[in-house]
C-alpha cells in the first residue's frame, strides 16, 4: 500500500457505559472514507487504545476491515511494551484483514537504540505487511537516520516512519536521501507542523478525524504549489489543532466534540480514567467546534469539503 496524504486515526466511540457503540464506530469510518483520505488508522492513541482490552483493540480492526470493505486501507495500529504481545497481535491483525501495520515504540523508560532496533526487526519478521512505525519520544531523539536505513534495508517492508517532532524538515530530507525515498515520513501531531514540512517531503500527515477533510485540501494545496490558499485554510483549523494537543485526554473530548458537532456520533463520552472538562475548556470547545462549522459552511460547494 502507498500513504500519499492523509491518514486519519479513528476515535474509538463510546456510550454513557463507556462500552463501544460499533454502530457510531461505522458512522466513523464512512466518514474517513469520504473526507478524502489515502488511508487510516486504529486503535492508535487518538483512539484511547491504552484504556481497551486486548480483545477490544482486536475487535476494532477486525470491524473496521469489514465495514471499510476496500474503500481504503485499514493500518491496524499495535502498541505493546511487550515484544511478544506485539509479534502475536501483529499475526491477528493480519489475518482479520489489516492492509499494514503501525506501532509505536515503547518509551516508557530509556533503553539504547540498539534494544530498540532488535525490538522492531522482530515485529518486522512476522509479517509482509506494509510496517509503519511512530516514534514519538519527547524525553529525547527519535530513531537516528542511520537507524532507519539499517531497517528499511534488511526489511523491505518497513516503508513509513512517523514522527511527531517540531523542526524536523532537516531529518525529513536526510530519511529520503538515505532510504532512496523508501521510507517515507508522515507527520504526527495532529497536523501542526505540516505545511512547513511538504517541502521538505513528508509523505503524508497522520491527524484526528474530525478535521481530516479540511487537512486533505490543504495537504493538496500545498503540494500544488498554492502555499496562500494552504495558508489561509490552515488557519481556520490550527486552533483546533493546537487546542487539542495540550493534554492527550481533553484531545478525546475535543475530537469527539468537534464529531458530534458534524452529526457523526451522537455521545462524545470518554472511557474513564478520563480528564475533567473544566466550564472554560467545555466554552472554548463550543467556540471551536462552532468555527469549525462556520469554515466548513463556507468551503462547501465550492471545494468539496465533505
Amino acid at each position: 500500500m502507498k500513504i500519499d496524504g492523509i491518514v486519519p486515526v479513528i476515535p474509538t466511540p463510546f456510550g454513557a457505559d463507556e462500552n463501544i457503540e460499533w454502530s457510531h464506530l461505522a458512522r466513523l469510518l464512512n466518514f474517513a472514507c469520504r473526507s478524502g483520505a489515502c488511508a487510516l488508522c486504529l486503535p492508535a492513541y487518538g483512539s484511547e487504545f491504552y484504556k481497551l482490552s486486548e480483545s477490544e483493540r482486536t475487535g476494532l480492526v477486525a470491524f473496521a476491515a469489514e465495514k471499510v470493505g476496500g474503500r481504503l486501507p485499514v493500518i491496524a495500529q499495535v502498541n505493546f511494551v511487550s515484544t511478544r504481545q506485539s509479534m502475536a497481535e501483529i499475526r491477528t491483525a493480519s489475518q482479520n484483514g489489516a492492509s499494514a501495520i503501525a506501532i509505536a515504540i515503547p518509551r516508557q523508560f530509556p533503553v539504547y537504540e540498539s534494544d530498540v532496533g532488535h525490538h522492531l526487526e522482530r515485529l518486522m519478521d512476522v509479517t509482509d505487511l506494509t510496517f509503519l512505525v511512530q516514534d514519538f519520544n519527547p524525553g529525547g531523539a527519535s530513531l537516528t537516520e542511520g537507524l532507519v536505513a539499517s531497517l528499511h534495508k534488511r526489511h523491505s517492508n518497513f516503508r513509513y516512519l512517523k514522527l511527531e517532532e517540531p523542526m524536523m524538515g532537516s531529518k525529513v530530507r536526510a530519511i529520503n536521501e538515505i532510504t532512496g525515498g523508501g521510507v517515507g515520513v508522515l507527520e504526527g501531531w495532529g497536523g501542526m507542523y505540516m505545511l512547513q514540512l511538504i517541502g521538505s517531503g513528508i509523505c503524508g500527515v497522520m491527524p484526528g478525524l474530525g478535521v481530516a477533510d479540511i487537512l486533505s485540501h490543504v495537504f493538496g494545496m500545498a503540494r500544488a504549489g498554492e502555499m496562500d490558499s494552504a495558508f489561509d485554510l490552515f488557519q481556520g483549523v490550527l486552533p483546533h489543532i493546537v487546542f487539542s494537543l495540550q493534554n492527550m485526554e481533553l484531545y478525546h473530548h475535543v475530537e469527539k466534540h468537534l464529531l458530534k458537532a458534524r452529526s457523526v456520533i451522537s455521545s462524545t463520552a470518554v472511557r474513564g480514567l478520563a480528564l475533567t472538562v473544566s466550564a472554560d475548556d467545555q466554552a472554548f470547545m463550543d467556540l471551536n467546534s462552532r468555527r469549525i462549522l462556520s469554515l466548513l459552511r463556507r468551503l462547501e460547494g465550492s471545494s468539496g469539503v465533505v
